[in-house]
């Protein structure tokens, strides 16, 4: 019975911390018009608001199928001829939608494209446009065997090429909080800089062992994801109806405000509106891989930025041909990159102490190539759903990229 009790609490905290921690809590069976439309983003997302939109799919070396999204026109129309492409990646537990929840004037994708850019969306595989695979189906084990190693690995690569071929031209990149730790640990192998203009880096992710989130500490420290592994739960599914009756009853305990859940896990977030969060419940938390909740987890417990640990030295040489993960060394990064950074005081995941770390390891960058934002009352969500960031983060944002 303790067992079954310790089995429970693990999903249960896993969710609230995996699957609000870019947004709210996730969406229970309960709840109502959960049921999205299975149109594609296009058709949900960016033709109702009157703008042009294609969908690509692209195969990673892998295997994996995703879907991309163009928006290459504004709505006043024109050509996308010489429109500077920006490629812009979500967070964990998120999808392309994330760029879209806000009103056109104040969402980043339509603002981008309405400001001259070939706008380019990005879903990440498990994702619910990106479920797709070669051979294996998402009821394979087998399909959720990854982590946000392979996400640089393959996604990236896959999607910066397709970008490239289809535009002929280098481009820019915008990541929020996972989207930018795959993005520094491909810039620290030095690789796929050969497509890239610049980059903007929102809520950076790299060190993560000050985080400042007692739940999401907590579920690092005692393993959570490692139980959810080895009872055979290989893809974490925030919307499975297990977990949302798990959900359900944890929220109805007295003195429990699942509502809150978003401030505890991102911190205080300043400026996010009611029915922002309702959008955000129509179309998120999207499912990832269990591997990829462990591995997060073991850079908050070690304050490293590494590879997959196989937890013995016989799997680590196996995979590595050493005994330990792989480092990905931040000080790699070419100093003459354009860069982008900005984070908030408030954040509890992407903590200043972490950030801090982060800079001293740039410190030696090109200081005409190193831009660094900080928004003391910004936390983690409103990067991408504050109602002032089209204001006070996306303006000096595409400046930057207008200098690049």
């Amino acid at each position: 019975m303790a067992d079954i009790l310790i089995s429970a609490t693990s999903i249960v905290l896993l969710v609230l911390f995996f699957g609000t921690i870019n947004g709210m809590r996730p969406k229970l069976p309960s709840d109502k018009g959960q049921d999205e439309s299975d149109d594609g983003i296009c058709k949900s997302m960016v033709e109702p608001q009157n703008y042009v939109c294609e969908e690509h799919t692209v195969t990673t070396g892998d295997g994996y199928i995703l879907s991309l999204q163009r928006i290459p026109v504004g709505r006043s129309g024109g050509t996308s001829v010489d429109r500077p492409p920006v490629l812009l990646q979500h967070g964990l537990m998120m999808d392309g939608s994330t760029w879209m929840l806000l009103p056109p004037e104040k969402s980043l994708a339509f603002l981008l494209v309405d400001n001259g850019f070939d706008v380019w969306i990005a879903n990440s595989r498990g994702t619910k446009y990106s479920r797709g695979h070669v051979s294996l189906s998402p009821d394979d084990a087998a399909y959720w065997e990854w982590s946000w190693d392979e996400l640089v690995a393959y996604d990236l690569p896959a999607m910066f090429q397709h970008i490239h071929g289809a535009t002929g031209q280098k481009f820019h990149y915008v990541g929020h909080s996972l989207g930018t730790l795959i993005a520094l640990a491909a810039f620290s192998k030095q690789e796929l800089f050969g497509m890239l203009r610049s980059a903007a880096l929102l809520s950076p992710i790299a060190y993560v062992n000050q985080i400042s989130s007692p739940l999401a500490k907590s579920a690092a420290d005692i393993f959570l994801g490692e139980q959810l592994y080895w009872l055979g739960l290989h893809e974490f599914e925030p919307k499975g109806e297990a977990v949302g009756k798990l959900l359900n009853d944890f929220c109805n305990q007295p003195g429990i405000n699942c509502s809150n859940l978003m401030n505890i896990m991102t911190g205080p977030n300043c400026c996010i509106n009611s029915s922002t969060m309702n959008v955000f419940l129509e179309h998120e938390p999207q499912a990832t891989a269990t591997k990829n909740m462990i591995h997060l987890a073991q850079m908050i417990r070690m304050g490293t930025v590494a590879m997959y640990d196989y937890g013995n030295e016989d799997d680590n040489m196996s995979h590595y041909g050493q005994s330990t993960p792989p480092a990905y060394n931040m000080t790699s990064i070419p100093n003459d990159f354009p860069l982008y950074l900005s984070y908030g005081g408030k954040d509890a995941l992407s903590d200043v102490k972490d950030v801090q770390v982060l800079l001293n390891c740039l410190k030696d960058h090109n200081g005409d190539k190193l831009v660094v934002q900080y928004r003391d009352d910004y936390a983690h969500a409103d990067f991408v759903f504050g109602f002032n960031a089209h204001e006070v983060i996306y303006d000096p944002l595409m400046a930057f990229f207008r200098l690049h």
